[in-house]
């Protein structure tokens, strides 16, 4: 991914930008043929040279194009014929864009993949679902990675989206109005190119297009926090039902020996950050003074750069966490059994109001014991037992069917027919 924004890679881009121009225009007769030749076969940069020309003529495309016209000769004449530099920088951009994306996407088809091996896995590993942090009812650890694996295919749509968005080019000139050059020129080279002309520009391709892109990858890394927190919050000790690989001769603490933390789901939070950040700075991009300012390029060298390579990063990093994460089965049974059963709570209040009990009414007596379970730390289902007003409505025997483990897991089948069709 780094490649995609070297030095080497973006001026190489710009060469293949130019040089499509020049084809178009050849095709036009403006070109001659022996002149397009001798450009394609002599073009070259030295990024050194750029870089001296750069601290000159403080222009990046200027002193790109002289150090090729070194190298080419009187023949450099024709290249950029009818141009503006940003015809050439945001094609260029878009191609790069467009690279990252085929990684990215490659990246989260990695990732669904073990996302999907772990949803099979451990789909009737039973544990305890939680809401605000609370034992709620059972639900199976295999369906915490269906959740995730249907919210990856979710990016992977939409990253898809995010590149086809980007992958447009322009060729238009000083405002894009083709005032030096005819629109021949742009569909040519941005067929040449693999791209799309953009149907109407400034100076500039629009900034909602690569803030889309941003937003793509803000919600990967959303995707990429939420699976790392929870992570983080299994691997608590108090908790302790799954945690990150550890491997032999790792460490955990300078000062405590015994520590195993969660160091890069950890990191994966922060990295998140980072890349939600960077797309508040792509929307802020948007707005530009009239047909173009140059406001938004010092920071697209940033964020666009940067978030890509995180997210390349990030998504390869959750793919050896979760490939290699280790999951206790026992532990989520043990942590089951410290609410007392009190989970099937829900189960007694609607058998209660279908023996005919108003729902107040349940709810009053079913809250009472519950309550009183959590206080003396008894088992719900002997205190029901022994209270005498729902034993009015309800058998010993009926009390009993009411915990059957079995019934939380009974549509598990039907969720996993929906997501993995």
């Amino acid at each position: 991914m780094a490649k995609i924004w070297e030095p080497e890679n973006k001026f190489r881009k710009w060469l293949d930008v130019e040089i499509a121009a020049c084809e178009a225009w050849a095709k036009l007769g403006e070109i001659p043929k022996k002149s397009l030749t001798a450009i394609k076969k002599r073009a070259k940069f030295n990024i050194k040279r750029i870089d001296r020309i750069e601290k000159t003529v403080k222009h990046d495309v200027i002193a790109f194009l002289t150090s090729v016209a070194e190298n080419v000769g009187p023949d450099s004449r024709y290249i950029h014929k009818g141009l503006t530099s940003s015809d050439i920088l945001d094609t260029a951009l878009a191609i790069q864009m467009r690279e990252a994306a085929d990684i990215i996407i490659r990246d989260i088809r990695e990732l669904m993949e073990v996302l999907k091996d772990n949803a099979y896995k451990y789909k009737d590993t039973i544990r305890m679902g939680r809401s605000h942090g609370i034992h709620a009812e059972p639900t199976t650890f295999g369906l915490t990675f269906a959740l995730w694996y249907e919210e990856m295919r979710r990016n992977l749509a939409r990253m898809k989206t995010a590149a086809e968005t980007i992958s447009y080019g322009q060729f238009s000139g000083p405002v894009g109005t083709f005032s030096s050059l005819p629109p021949f020129i742009e569909r040519y080279a941005c067929r040449k190119l693999g791209l799309k002309p953009e149907p109407v520009s400034t100076q500039i391709i629009q900034r909602d297009r690569h803030a889309e892109y941003m937003t793509a990858l803000a919600l990967i890394a959303g995707a990429i926090e939420k699976m790392a927190v929870e992570i983080r919050h299994l691997q608590r000790t108090e908790v302790l039902e799954a945690e990150e690989p550890f491997e032999k001769g790792q460490k955990g603490s300078s000062a405590m020996p015994h520590k195993r933390n969660p160091v890069g789901s950890e990191n994966l939070s922060g990295l998140a950050r980072v890349v939600r950040s960077n797309t508040v700075a792509a929307l802020e991009n948007i707005p530009l003074w009239h047909e173009r300012d140059i406001s938004h390029s010092s920071v697209e060298r940033i964020i666009i750069p940067d978030s890509t390579i995180l997210i390349d990063y990030m998504l390869a990093r959750l793919t050896g966490i979760l490939r290699g994460l280790q999951v206790y089965p026992e532990r989520m049974k043990e942590n089951i059994d410290r609410s007392y059963g009190l989970f099937c709570s829900q189960r007694v209040l609607i058998k209660l109001t279908e023996k005919g009990l108003s729902r107040e009414n349940a709810y009053r007596l079913v809250q009472k014991r519950a309550m009183q379970s959590w206080r003396q730390r008894k088992p719900f289902i002997d205190l029901l037992k022994r209270d005498r007003l729902i034993k009015k409505y309800l058998s010993i025997e009926e009390i009993d069917s009411l915990f059957d483990m079995s019934f939380y897991t009974k549509n598990v089948d039907y969720i996993y027919k929906r997501v993995f069709k």
